[in-house]
């Protein structure tokens, strides 16, 4: 059983899909080794500010997230979910980014009904394409998988901030209709929204808890209850990590030694153990000492 179809037999298991997000695959192997989540999401925004330390305007290219999908996916054995942004064009543009995205093994992704290029989904000044463009690029992604069972198609509507809820809603329809296998409504703005939409859309449906956006936290036990399928927390992993650097910083800069900071930074043996230094030995000893 490949990837894409491990993930399509929990949509169809209960309960709700946790999918942390990682920006590199350090952290991706963080959250496998965590223990009791079904998947890895691959943060956009999360790779756009670790590659290139730019805002997530839409300024990375198909072939960078491709590389990083590549890395991500095999570093971890569960199911990635990964971010395609606008699929990176047209409808003839997404037909490739959904092959190059499944040849990566990709078990799940998600295009958006933004304009190229596109923002951040709770930044201000989004703009949308047509209805019927993005039904197009939906139909182009669907057929342009090796097959019905692979990469599973998340279309994914920001039409919320710029046309309103009803529109996001009907969008969401139309992008089933045209082979969409589960529902993003991005930016809900108030739990009764977040209630609306679980009510409103009878398909899989993922939703994005990023903190100190327009969307209220809620638990995940919450999201499950409302009737959604997939939750991610797509900023979490790569702002935590960003926080504790500044702090670090701020220690060595101000007494001359990261002493003071040790009990927050892992340890030798650790990160070793993330990365899974033993195997690498064990190999070593098995085909270099011939």
């Amino acid at each position: 059983m490949n990837k894409a179809e491990v993930l399509r037999r929990l949509l169809k298991e209960p309960g709700i899909i946790v999918a942390p997000g990682a920006h590199n695959a350090f952290t991706a192997k963080i959250i496998e080794q965590t223990g009791g989540f079904q998947a890895v999401y691959m943060t956009g925004s999360g790779i756009t500010m670790s590659l290139i330390g730019q805002p997530d305007i839409g300024l990375l290219t198909m072939t960078e997230m491709v590389t990083q999908a590549k890395n991500l996916n095999m570093a971890v054995s569960l199911p990635i979910i990964a971010d395609a942004d606008t699929g990176y064009g047209n409808a003839i543009n997404v037909r490739r980014t959904v092959q190059e995205y499944e040849r990566a093994g990709i078990a799940a992704m998600h295009i958006e009904d933004q304009i190229t290029p596109k923002k951040c989904g709770h930044f201000e000044g989004k703009q949308v394409i047509s209805l019927n463009e993005m039904v197009g690029k939906i139909r182009a992604a669907v057929e342009a998988r090796d097959s019905a069972d692979s990469i599973l198609i998340i279309a994914r509507t920001d039409a919320r901030a710029v046309l309103g809820l009803d529109e996001a809603l009907r969008r969401a329809h139309a992008y089933l209709d045209a082979g969409a296998e589960a529902i993003f409504v991005e930016a809900p703005q108030s739990l009764e929204e977040l209630e609306i939409v679980a009510k409103s859309i009878k398909a899989p449906l993922m939703v994005n808890m990023d903190e100190g956006t327009k969307t209220p936290l809620l638990t995940v036990r919450e999201l499950e209850e409302m009737g959604y399928k997939i939750v991610i927390f797509p900023r979490s992993a790569p702002c935590a990590a960003a926080k504790t650097i500044q702090e670090l910083m701020q220690v060595l800069k101000e007494t001359g030694t990261t002493k003071g900071f040790v009990d927050r930074i892992v340890t030798w043996e650790g990160r070793n153990r993330i990365t899974g230094l033993a195997r690498y030995k064990e190999m070593e000893g098995k085909y270099l000492s011939i």
